[in-house]
């Protein structure tokens, strides 16, 4: 009887216990039905494209900016060292290989370590459900997202395969600082390619996936050298490394990188530059996320002598005037472009761009005084002026709706008759505005149009003194028509572009010069370029450019002072490179007596290109066909053999017929004009 019972209690139990079990499966298969029609498709991951790092270079390939909503980069798992890789499996998942998706052993021996030790050190989640976590679902802490994880894992493993796994996490992880991914974890830490980890630092980094803000080396150096040690030893347990390859890598000094990326500070105004164009031309979500690859003309080298240039000049300025500059900053602005390619070679937009990310070379819009009038002299050329021309310098007074205005030059003399090269060389005033008056201002703003300017020109004779505000980004390009021969100038700030994949998405070919003529538009005569040039080196050689002598070799360029010294500028070019120099205060008040633009400005730009240019060899400006040369007198403009004649240029066809030539522009002593009243420029 007693077996019988015994026998029949046991059925019962099998049958209860089948009965269990078919429930608990019929459980796990209605929790996996429901919760797999809310998970999210797996077949992303086979085209891994998360947001990249737009980076910007310099003309070696040197990274001078980056731009991202996450710093990453995406690095082909053969692109790692092993050991890398084994130090991230054996810290976070040492039986990868093995499950499928879940490792439960793990987790019980995590669940142990972690009691035993009264901190956490290992996880129970393996590489696979990282992956899932990260990519796939969101960050709550829920069994219902648990649950799905877990769904997830063994989709993927089936999916997917192991390499692809290691290669979506440690792209994916993140380590701190901003950086995800292992690749920027190295350049961020280490300053490292990824490729060049040694063991040590390897270590270092599969240690931080934990808690990367309280294992950060940065900020608590003895907790990631915990995590490192950590990782060592279970590398050894794992049969990865050896004994003794462990001691020596944690006896290995870490160099750190530091915090901050000094390489991201050589040329800031000049990289938010290109960065506005990128936005404007590409989108937002291009900068940021599509990880673009933009080479650009800038040379370091060439920029960190703007920088110092530009330093020492404002330096020189604040110290001759110690109570101007008591509670405030000069400041100042550089651009410089090589003419043989028209790339932008060194851009300054002020002193600190931690500061002020105001761009004071392209976007201030200050009075250029006298660096204004050789745009003023050009238009003069085309029509019917020459370097002979006599004009002559006398007072003359422009009356308008009972108010007058009566020009003086900056010295408060006047020359009486003298020659068009002279009085660009000495910056004549009233000659300049006689100039302008019989010209026309209609033709002198089209001519400044046509040159490249495309800020708003005063619709009055004032602006022949340089009233209106410019950048000095425009006025330095307009400059460069005069050396680029008569064709547009159009510099270039970017080579080319590529996406992430390397596909080309923009070049800008370099313009080319001598053989191989420039393809831009023909905007005045080469004459009147080489005329303008051959007047420009007047103003170095005896003029308010004298300083630029020092260069000893052949310079082209113009001083601009306004009223009250609040800006100075000097604007030149040897036939290799056009530079543009600013200086002022921003809030437009006085740099103090007596700072002309040969004084504040000019220092700077000599500075500058003395370094650049020093060791090249010397080159002349080219004489395009269609100049004649003739002796003239410098006073009368007259032909001349005398022993005070000088060689004159003309376009041909223009020569003196005639001693004592004289072309007067005092015909009106009034001429009435709607116009404001000008600044005293110089």
């Amino acid at each position: 009887m007693k077996s019988s019972y015994l026998s029949a209690a046991l059925k019962i139990a099998v049958v209860m216990m089948m009965v269990l079990g078919s429930l608990v499966v019929l459980s796990g298969l209605l929790v996996y039905v429901y919760f797999a029609q809310n998970i999210p498709s797996i077949e992303s991951l086979k085209n891994y494209s998360p947001p990249g790092i737009t980076r910007i270079y310099a003309d070696d390939q040197e990274i001078i900016g980056e731009f991202s909503v996450e710093k990453r980069d995406v690095v082909p798992l053969g692109g790692l060292p092993d050991h890398l890789i084994q130090a991230f499996v054996a810290g976070e998942d040492a039986r990868f290989f093995q499950h499928k998706g879940l490792d439960y052993v793990a987790i019980a021996r995590a669940v142990l370590t972690n009691l035993f030790s009264g901190e956490i050190l290992q996880g129970g989640s393996t590489i696979t459900q990282q992956v899932v976590k990260s990519l796939l679902l969101s960050p709550e802490r829920s069994y219902a997202r648990k649950i799905r994880e877990a769904i997830l894992s063994f989709k993927i493993e089936k999916y997917l395969t192991k390499e692809e796994i290691l290669f979506l996490y440690l792209n994916q992880i993140y380590l701190g600082h901003g950086a995800y991914g292992v690749s920027a974890a190295a350049e961020n830490y280490f300053g490292k390619q990824v490729d060049e980890l040694d063991l040590a630092e390897s270590a270092l980094l599969a240690g931080l996936v934990q808690a990367p803000s309280r294992t950060s080396p940065f900020t608590h150096p003895e907790q990631a050298k915990k995590r490192q040690l950590y990782i060592l030893n279970r590398m050894v347990e794992e049969g990865m490394i050896s004994a003794y390859d462990s001691v020596r890598a944690a006896r290995t000094p870490l160099r750190l990188a530091g915090k901050s990326l000094p390489y991201l500070d050589r040329a800031p105004y000049f990289v938010e530059h290109v960065r506005k164009y990128l936005e404007e031309k590409y989108g937002k979500d291009a900068v940021y996320k599509k990880g673009l690859q933009v080479y650009t003309t800038l040379n370091v080298e060439i920029q960190a002598v703007a920088q110092e240039a530009v330093e020492a000049g404002l330096k020189e300025v604040e110290k001759r005037h110690p109570s101007i500059f008591k509670n405030v900053n000069a400041e100042g602005a550089l651009i410089s472009f090589d003419l043989e390619t028209g790339y932008v070679k060194a851009m300054i937009g002020g002193r600190d761009f931690k500061k002020s990310q105001f761009n004071r070379a392209t976007q201030a819009r200050r009075q250029t005084g006298s660096a204004f009038k050789p745009l003023v002299y050009a238009s003069a050329l085309d029509k019917g002026f020459t370097p002979a021309s006599v004009i002559v310098d006398a007072p003359v007074v422009f009356e308008w709706g009972g108010k007058t205005w009566k020009p003086k030059n900056f010295e408060d003399r006047f020359y009486g008759p003298i020659t068009f090269r002279n009085a660009l060389t000495h910056s004549v005033n009233v000659v300049t505005v006689k100039i302008a008056q019989e010209v026309g201002i209609d033709h002198i703003k089209s001519y400044a149009q046509r040159l490249g300017v495309s800020s708003e020109i005063h619709n009055d004779l004032s602006m022949a003194l340089g009233s209106s505000g410019i950048s000095l980004y425009e006025l330095t390009r307009a400059y460069g028509v005069f050396s680029n021969q008569g064709k547009m100038f159009r510099p270039i700030f970017i080579k080319k572009i590529l996406d992430r994949n390397g596909n080309l998405l923009e070049e800008n070919l370099p313009l080319f010069y001598g053989s191989e003529p420039s393809t831009e538009e023909e905007v005045l005569s080469p004459q009147t370029a080489y005329l303008m040039t051959s007047l420009l080196q007047s103003v170095v050689q005896d003029g308010t450019g004298w300083r630029a002598k020092t260069l000893a070799r052949p310079v082209a360029g113009k001083t601009g002072t306004t009223d009250q010294f609040m800006d100075a500028w000097f604007i030149g070019y040897t036939p290799e490179l056009l530079t543009g120099v600013w200086v002022g205060i921003d809030e437009e008040r006085p740099l103090g007596e007596n700072e002309t633009g040969s004084r504040a400005a000019l220092p700077v730009w000599v500075t500058f290109m003395s370094k650049v240019l020093k060791g090249k060899p010397v080159k002349e400006f080219t004489v395009p066909e269609g100049i004649e040369f003739m002796k003239i007198d410098p006073n009368t403009g007259a032909v001349s053999s005398g022993p005070e004649a000088i060689l004159e240029c003309f376009k041909e066809g223009t020569t003196p017929l005639q001693a004592g030539s004289l072309r007067s522009l005092t015909t009106m002593d009034f001429f009435k004009l709607d116009f404001n009243l000008s600044s005293r420029t110089k």
